[in-house]
């Protein structure tokens, strides 16, 4: 091979291995939520999403599955979400910003995140009332396995009236069952919190996957399960959609979102 030759394939291979390479990702998502009240009364809630991304090295996409090529890359990053839900005579507004940092020459993870709740409404008598509450977290993890994360942290909340910090403990496992990838999660928060959640991903193939979602709080006395799919349209656009079926106290609900990411 001459050096011409040598040299073309060298500058085919960088650009072939970029174009599947990101750096950021964006997304965005719906979600319309009907609650049961009683047999005669329910109400709707219309909730937005925008969450951001950045990763300090750009993720190489190579032969997972594209969902997961962040964390099997082992992909440190800075991100920033923002949610808006509208429940009638209340807003309900979150903010907030997180980091997941990847020792490099190691096994170890760290993680932290801080957000801000506001609540706007009106009493019986039409006077608007504000009620911010602060939420934070950090976690200590190690890759026991490739692919394989176990964390724990704590996970804390702070307003007017109370304040709380409580211990939680998570795991992550994307392996392979029966020639096709899977992506097993379960985390669960301790003390006053006392919750806990499941989430398990079936990858028909490294763009489509299927997946269901288990979620329970004591504290709050709620508890949902979901159903949930995402293809990629190409290496960069993906869409998703889920159905939740949840119980808040004594009020039965559904929920129904589709979303949309983008990744360059």
């Amino acid at each position: 091979m001459n050096k011409q030759s040598l040299l073309a394939a060298l500058l085919t291979s960088i650009i072939g291995m970029n174009a599947n390479a990101y750096q950021t990702e964006i997304s965005g998502f719906y979600e319309y939520t009907d609650i049961k009240e009683s047999d005669l009364e329910d109400h709707q809630v219309n909730t937005g999403s925008l969450n951001g991304k950045y990763y300090f090295n750009p993720v190489q996409t190579r032969n997972a599955p594209l969902a997961e090529a962040a964390f099997l890359n082992r992909a440190s990053n800075v991100k920033a979400h923002a949610n808006f839900a509208d429940q009638g005579d209340t807003d309900n507004n979150d903010y907030g910003v997180g980091l997941e940092y990847f020792v490099p020459n190691s096994d170890f993870y760290v993680s932290g995140s801080v957000s801000q709740n506001d609540q706007e409404f009106k009493d019986h008598t039409g006077r608007t009332h504000d009620f911010d509450t602060t939420y934070y977290g950090a976690e200590v993890g190690y890759l026991a396995a490739p692919g394989f994360l176990i964390a724990a942290g704590v996970k804390g909340y702070d307003n007017d009236n109370e304040d709380g910090v409580d211990p939680t403990l998570r795991a992550k496992y994307v392996t392979q069952m029966g020639g096709h990838d899977v992506n097993l999660e379960a985390g669960a928060a301790f003390g006053d919190l006392d919750e806990y959640n499941l989430k398990a991903d079936y990858y028909i193939d490294k763009t489509f996957s299927v997946g269901a979602d288990y979620y329970n709080n004591d504290l709050t006395d709620n508890s949902e399960v979901g159903i949930n799919a995402r293809k990629f349209i190409n290496q960069q656009v993906s869409l998703e959609g889920r159905v939740g079926f949840g119980e808040n106290g004594n009020n039965d609900y559904n929920s129904f979102g589709v979303g949309a990411k983008y990744r360059f």
